[in-house]
């Protein structure tokens, strides 16, 4: 079992962890506990690096299976032996940039929840760039606009974010706990982990954010399309604002 350190700390940088398992056709290594997230609701896994001494293992992809996380690493050194000890060390560019964007997509999602009462369909996400898909039957450039402003007011008014793991009984007696269209948790989950924007979005969600929605910045509206009757995508677009 892999401990999820970035549950409960999403700036966590670097860590030390034993090598408890390995996938050596396809150069994975199992680690008692990781900083790194693995692919997952949207958001691409971390990347980084795991060090042993004067090795240096580049972590190009991150996967969870069951409940052991697989770093899968690249070059043609010999894999850690199980048991050892190794340093892992994020890339932080890229995971700030995630975490930015991530709730950048919670401000999108909460906004347009109170405002307009459209669930989430689906959505995607990049460094600074990503996609949501929302219930609206119709959508035009003026709505657009009046979104975006809204959603950059939220990030002004620089809301804190909570996280919280919860029993599975007591977090599904939060109304409107899942927001996406489809329930996408298992019911063999019996803890959820809880993302709060306070006094905006509460939501069952697994992935990386920052502390308020000051550090998102700013959001901009790329595009938009219409991708069914019902189902109207929103792009958008993470930069500094200036």
């Amino acid at each position: 079992m892999t401990e999820l350190l970035y549950q409960t700390d999403s700036y966590l940088q670097a860590f030390d962890a034993l090598v408890t398992a390995l996938d050596e056709e396809k150069r994975g290594i199992v680690l008692d506990r990781t900083a790194f997230y693995p692919a997952g609701g949207g958001q691409p896994s971390d990347m980084g690096t795991l060090v042993k001494g004067n090795l240096t293992y580049p972590v190009r992809q991150v996967k969870k299976a069951g409940d052991q996380v697989f770093h899968f690493v690249e070059g043609d050194a010999a894999l850690p032996v199980i048991g050892e000890t190794l340093h892992g060390q994020l890339d932080w560019e890229r995971r700030y940039q995630l975490m930015r964007t991530h709730t950048a997509m919670h401000i999108l999602c909460g906004v347009i929840f109170r405002d307009f009462g459209a669930s989430v369909t689906g959505g995607d996400m990049d460094p600074l760039k990503g996609r949501m898909d929302f219930e609206f039957e119709t959508m035009h450039g003026d709505l657009v606009k009046q979104i975006e402003i809204a959603i950059n007011q939220e990030i002004a008014s620089a809301r804190p974010l909570r996280v919280e793991i919860l029993p599975r009984e007591q977090a599904f007696q939060i109304p409107d706990l899942i927001r996406t269209k489809i329930n996408l948790l298992p019911e063999g989950i019996q803890k959820v982990r809880v993302v709060e924007i306070v006094g905006l979005d509460l939501q069952a969600d697994g992935g990386t954010h920052v502390k308020n929605t000051s550090e998102v910045k700013h959001i901009r509206v790329a595009d938009y399309k219409s991708k069914g009757k019902i189902n109207k995508r929103i792009y958008v677009e993470i930069d500094d604002g200036e």
